[in-house]
């Protein structure tokens, strides 16, 4: 199965905004359901600061694609029954690692 990517830019930003906002909600959910809260899954905070620091490159203008996984994404897979947000992820990834999805030809055809 070929993963789809972002066709632009903005859409690849906000799928990034939109982990962001997914692993928060994981934390809330996790936070509202366990009285303990030092017994957080060791994947949360890594995997928050691995997206959070991709998308602060981003919005500093220093974030190149690559053609290595996300140093998050290690952590990611080995974890993915655990992640409900793991197929946006991987779709982020395959961005990453194989640029956007632009068409080389117009809509004309031509």
């Amino acid at each position: 199965m070929t993963l789809r990517r972002a066709k632009t830019a903005d859409e690849y930003v906000e799928w990034v905004r939109q982990a962001l906002f997914e692993v928060g909600d994981l934390r809330d959910c996790l936070e509202f359901e366990l009285e303990d809260l030092r017994r957080f899954p060791a994947f949360l905070d890594p995997l928050q600061e691995g997206i959070q620091g991709l998308y602060d490159r981003m919005r500093a203008g220093t974030y190149f694609f690559g053609r290595e996984d996300l140093p998050f994404m290690e952590l990611a897979n080995r974890y993915a029954d655990q992640i409900p947000f793991h197929p946006l992820l991987k779709q982020i990834n395959e961005t990453h690692r194989r640029g956007l999805d632009v068409e080389t030809e117009d809509p004309d055809g031509r």
